[in-house]
């Protein structure tokens, strides 16, 4: 059996946990705290924790919510949104985080990461990378910053080589197109990232079925992550993980 993990995903605007389509029209999908314990008792791997509006609106994590959700989680915690400079990292870690997931901030001061790596360990870094398809690019993918708004012209598998070598010990790649469609997850994106790197990759945007579940795992996802399907109920995690366990996962 090859082992891979399944992440659900708390985005939070305003305290709450919501979900859009094409990181837009979000819909309320809870209270992170109640979200979160009902993952954990629902045999959840890991948990990931995105302050969405955070680097946008110029400000940190909502820590106070962080602490809230680490105080009732059982599984590894990665938190994001907003997080920008070592006094936040270690603000985040202290509030109950296992990992950080920096994104823009990493983008724009590449140092950060290499620092983040050599004060904290690899292994609590996560980079986050937020594309969209341009075919003028070597992979045929572009990075996005600012929550997905602002095009870079940097080249996606470009970055993700650049973090893995300054130190990153995780990369969690999002395409645009795929966020919330539940029509898959970008598979040409993650196998191209998986090839490039040797450190674990999260997909993440996309899963409607269970299908699309097994597909980012056979293309070399070691972490799986969902939101919609687990927060409105169409899929559960235990489903999902019979399903993958039929098929060698």
């Amino acid at each position: 059996m090859c082992p891979v993990l399944i992440m659900p995903c708390l985005d939070i605007k305003n305290g709450r946990v919501v979900k859009g389509v094409h990181f837009t029209n979000l819909q309320d999908a809870g209270d992170p705290v109640a979200c979160a314990q009902a993952y954990c008792e629902a045999q959840a791997d890991e948990l990931a924790f995105l302050d969405i509006t955070a680097t946008v609106e110029g400000r940190r994590t909502m820590l106070t919510v962080v602490e809230k959700v680490a105080a009732v989680v059982t599984v590894p915690l990665t938190v994001g949104g907003g997080i920008s400079s070592l006094a936040d990292i270690e603000a985040v870690l202290a509030a109950g985080a296992d990992r950080v997931s920096i994104s823009s901030a990493a983008f724009r001061n590449p140092n950060l990461i290499t620092e983040a790596a050599q004060e904290f360990g690899s292994d609590r870094i996560v980079i986050a990378l937020d594309v969209d398809k341009n075919a003028n690019l070597p992979s045929g993918y572009e990075v996005y910053i600012n929550g997905g708004m602002t095009a870079t012209g940097k080249d996606a598998v470009a970055w993700a080589e650049e973090a893995a070598a300054r130190g990153a010990g995780m990369l969690l790649p999002t395409s645009k197109a795929h966020d919330g469609a539940k029509t898959g997850y970008a598979l040409p994106l993650l196998r191209k990232i998986k090839k490039a790197v040797k450190i674990p990759v999260i997909a993440s945007g996309g899963a409607g079925r269970l299908e699309h579940f097994l597909e980012a795992a056979q293309a070399g996802a070691d972490i799986l992550l969902a939101a919609s399907v687990f927060h409105f109920g169409e899929i559960t995690i235990p489903e999902v993980k019979a399903y993958l366990a039929k098929h060698g996962f």
